[in-house]
């Protein structure tokens, strides 16, 4: 049975690959997995029938038959354990890979997206230099724990896994801030992530929607 996934109509990220749809989408496509895509307006996330699938209301979701699942960490955890590809085969080695995806959404991901979010609305606050400098602070201890970790590794634990797919899309939400290129191994990094041609047809599929939306 070919899943559904969820993704926005008309994304805000116009066409970057930074939506979490993304995730999901990279992840299907690594592991030649065809899929579907529902795709849903801003208001429509709202209503009844997607909070049946997501009740908070966003996105992406995934549907297999019975099977509803939202997060994407969630939906990209089930797609390494079904089908080969994204999780090594021995034990400990996928329970590391496990681990990175939670640190990936847990610990790398909120200062980055508290960063993100200070762009947009602290424009016009007295304070917003302070809170700059503090965020910045934060992204910037946790990308160089991640940079000491990666090493001149090319994957953040062996070889390529679900957790890369994870790590790569969380450090691309700061694209165009520079931060990340401070860091020579995480930016090389992310660049083999991008590289990959199963990111490459995720990319141009999410894109598409949005050239699509944009024409009408």
């Amino acid at each position: 049975m070919i899943p559904t996934i969820t993704a926005f109509e008309c994304s805000p990220d116009e066409g970057q690959g930074l939506a979490r749809d993304m995730r999901v989408r990279w992840a299907l496509e690594e592991v030649g997995r065809p899929y579907d895509v529902r795709l849903v307006s801003m208001k429509a996330l709202k209503e009844p029938e997607h909070r049946a699938r997501n009740p908070f209301g966003s996105i992406p979701t995934y549907e297999e038959g019975e099977l509803t699942l939202f997060e994407s960490g969630a939906i990209i955890l089930h797609i390494a354990e079904r089908h080969s590809g994204l999780f090594p085969k021995d034990a400990n080695a996928r329970a590391r890979a496990v681990t990175w995806m939670f640190a990936a959404l847990n610990t790398v991901e909120p200062p980055i997206v508290e960063w993100e979010m200070a762009q947009y609305f602290e424009q016009d606050k007295s304070w917003r230099d302070d809170h700059k400098e503090m965020i910045e602070t934060n992204v910037r201890n946790r990308l160089g724990d991640l940079s000491a970790r990666l090493g001149v590794s090319d994957w953040i634990d062996g070889d390529f896994s679900a957790a890369d797919i994870m790590m790569v899309l969380v450090l691309r939400r700061l694209e165009g801030s520079g931060i990340v290129e401070e860091y020579g191994n995480l930016a090389r990094y992310v660049a083999r992530g991008e590289a990959r041609p199963a990111y490459k047809r995720a990319f141009k599929a999410q894109l598409e929607v949005f050239k699509a939306a944009s024409a009408r």
